[in-house]
């Protein structure tokens, strides 16, 4: 292991798929809300949402040694989490392209709960219902009332340019995307298992 390689921070669901059915020892954290994971997750992978990670990245980063696989919807929010995680010297940490739908669509063993709408697709449902109704407000009731969709299609470029999402955040705190339980930090970076070596 004293060879310098490149890092590889995207892996295709296959690959994935195939160190867990090989047993081998890959940790598989998935960043996505609780309601998120609670809907469909990978077998095995264990939840430590985004903020929460963010909050307690050196915590968690103790019990990341060996192979690890970070999960999204899409890898927007896999991929903070890995720079995070780098940030504190964690820099083997991979990023599952496609997230858990491209597992699931490779044949890779999911656990499907409550279904809900995840979270990227209500951002891009609120977003275009507020750039329509600031859109027709501006039309029908006072033309000033346009700059919403112009403040949305800003917050858009912002969102794009930084690789954040104020809205996806303000989303994931409503009542409906929460899971049925949302364990104490502790609990949930206790549940990842330290490894021997």
């Amino acid at each position: 292991m004293s060879l310098a390689t490149p890092a590889v921070t995207d892996l295709d669901a296959q690959t994935v798929r195939s160190w867990i059915d090989d047993q081998q020892n890959v940790k598989i954290i998935d960043v996505r809300s609780a309601a998120e994971f609670e809907t469909m997750h990978i077998r095995g992978s264990y939840n430590v949402p985004l903020p929460l990670l963010s909050e307690h990245t050196a915590e968690l980063a103790e019990r990341l040694d060996g192979r690890v696989v970070l999960v999204c919807q899409s890898g927007v929010r896999a991929d903070q989490a890995r720079t995070r995680l780098d940030g504190v010297g964690v820099d083997h940490a991979q990023v599952l392209d496609g997230g858990v739908a491209a597992f699931a669509a490779a044949g890779g063993d999911v656990v499907r709960g409550v279904q809900r709408w995840d979270l990227e697709r209500q951002v891009r449902l609120v977003a275009g219902s507020l750039v329509v109704a600031g859109l027709l407000a501006g039309k029908f009731l006072s033309p000033k009332l346009r700059l919403l969709s112009g403040m949305i299609g800003t917050g858009l470029t912002v969102s794009a340019a930084t690789n954040t999402c104020a809205m996806g955040q303000a989303l994931s705190k409503m009542p409906w995307n929460q899971g049925a339980t949302c364990p104490a930090p502790r609990a949930v970076i206790g549940q990842i298992p330290r490894s021997n070596s």
